[in-house]
């Protein structure tokens, strides 16, 4: 028993040695590659072996060959190791470099590329890396399209806004030189006129201050029970003139007695801007209709009208700030109308879509009913 305690001590404090010496090389050589590490690593666990071997063999007096042929076996057993520890520290490092140049294409503007077929034989970490590092790729370059889709956005908004503002605008010109220079008969009619442009324009400041509100989360939204039939009858009740002076028939069907929780201006502007696209777009003796209908959850309500349709390809868009599409149908205007629909009903935790139905198009705005108790 003594005789064991000796040798295992020998065996430690050859080991330790060796270990010792294999800390402070990490120590110095820390900030030197990774291969640099790991044969330094394997270097010392061949060693430490080695060192305490030989304290144990010189401390049991075996004989020359034995020794020998003792050292031979651990010199053998080192060259493997030493081998096996470059070819694992030069793979993981082409690895680790392949994610740092993937990584930096994060600020180029570029995609992390999927794992690669095989990238299962990764260590546990490496792949988990991978996968995580791609997944952030995809939500920088979805974060990416959506700025760059918003930016879009902004420049058409600017440029409609300025086109639109330069008509009216020439139009006050016009006729307030008109009537300094006193070469307007009937000063009714003028006025009348410059009236109405400035209506316009006062809607168009209007909407854009709406959609300023929006964007910025400033919109303030005073919410009390309202019963959906009155949201319905107050909106067609607005809209009626502008359907009488377009020929077009209004029709509601309305649920009754179902309460939702919402602030009763906004939701009439939004189904008053629904309306009014609807008319719009809908040819005389054509029809408009609304409806609602009520789920456990939520109140449905929809606008149908007869414009014939919207371009498959313009539907993702019709909600997006300044959208006015291509089609001769298109209503004048900066194209804002829909888009505070959507951020109107979004800020009442709502949604809004659209579809085409035979012969013209139904906007959808789903709404959440009262919650009991």
């Amino acid at each position: 028993m003594h005789d064991m305690l000796l040798i295992a001590l020998f065996a430690f404090l050859g080991a330790a040695a060796a270990g010792l010496l294999g800390a402070l090389a990490l120590r110095a050589l820390r900030h030197r590659s990774l291969i640099v590490s790991l044969t330094v690593v394997s270097t010392v666990t061949v060693v430490a072996m080695f060192s305490g071997t030989l304290v144990v063999a010189w401390a049991m007096f075996l004989s020359r060959h034995d020794l020998f042929v003792i050292t031979t076996v651990v010199a053998m057993a080192a060259v493997v190791s030493l081998a096996t520890a470059l070819l694992l520290g030069r793979w993981v490092v082409a690895r680790s470099n392949a994610l740092t140049a993937a990584a930096r294409s994060f600020g180029d503007g570029g995609r992390f590329p999927t794992p690669r077929e095989g990238a299962d034989d990764d260590p546990a970490e490496l792949a988990a890396l991978t996968r995580e590092l791609a997944a952030t790729s995809e939500k920088l370059a979805a974060s990416r399209d959506r700025e760059r889709a918003l930016e879009s956005s902004r420049r058409e908004l600017v440029a409609w806004i300025s086109h639109d503002l330069r008509t009216p605008l020439a139009g006050l010109r016009a006729m307030s030189e008109a009537l300094e220079d006193g070469m307007v008969e009937d000063t009714g009619r003028c006025l009348r006129q410059i009236r109405a442009e400035v209506e316009r324009l006062n809607s168009m400041v209007g909407d854009l201050f709406e959609l300023s509100r929006i964007h910025a989360g400033a919109l303030s939204l005073t919410t009390h029970q309202v019963a959906v039939d009155e949201l319905v009858e107050e909106a067609l009740a607005g809209a009626d003139p502008l359907a009488r002076k377009s020929g077009v028939r209004l029709v509601g069907d309305a649920v009754a007695a179902v309460p939702v929780e919402v602030d009763p201006g906004e939701m009439t502007r939004v189904l008053g801007n629904l309306l009014v696209n609807a008319i719009r777009r809908t040819p005389a003796d054509g029809t408009v209709a609304v409806h609602a209908r009520g789920t456990d959850e939520a109140v449905v309500l929809s606008v149908t009208d007869g414009c014939g349709g919207i371009p498959e390809e313009d539907l993702p868009r019709v909600f997006d700030t300044g959208w006015r599409g291509t089609h001769a149908r298109t209503p004048p205007g900066a194209g804002l109308g829909l888009a505070i629909v959507r951020g109107i009903v979004e800020a009442h935790h709502g949604s809004a879509a659209v579809r085409n139905v035979t012969g013209g198009c139904c906007f959808e705005l789903t709404i959440p009913v009262t919650q009991a108790g």
